[in-house]
């Protein structure tokens, strides 16, 4: 996919992917972007207004905790952790795609063959 092409992400995925990149470790905000736009090739680009609104609703549900500490630049960022709770989630609704997908994948690649 070229990294001009952009699109919207479906209603609740932002959070799932915002959980899986918490996942790999503390990290603040400005980071969660820059690593979702890198290990997307560049498609993925989430907005301010729309990456802090989620993680406070993230906190808000206990699947992220978050402490203020210093950056590598040395000015002071609110790192946020997965939740044991937050892990849970994760593991069901990672789990949930997979098979949301695979049964999308079968619809958009199959025949009428069968049907009628």
């Amino acid at each position: 996919m070229k990294a001009e092409t952009r699109f919207e992400l479906p209603q609740g995925t932002l959070d799932l992917l915002i959980l899986r990149i918490v996942a790999l470790g503390p990290i603040h905000g400005y980071a969660i972007a820059q690593r979702m736009q890198q290990m997307s090739r560049e498609v993925l680009c989430v907005q301010q207004g729309s990456l802090y609104p989620a993680l406070h609703r993230l906190e808000y549900k206990k699947f992220l905790a978050s402490r203020w500490k210093p950056t590598e630049t040395g000015r002071e960022a609110k790192f946020y952790e997965l939740t044991a709770r937050g892990r849970a989630h994760v593991k069901t609704e990672t789990e949930n795609w997979a098979r949301l997908t695979d049964v999308v994948g079968l619809i958009l690649t199959g025949t009428a063959e069968g049907i009628g």
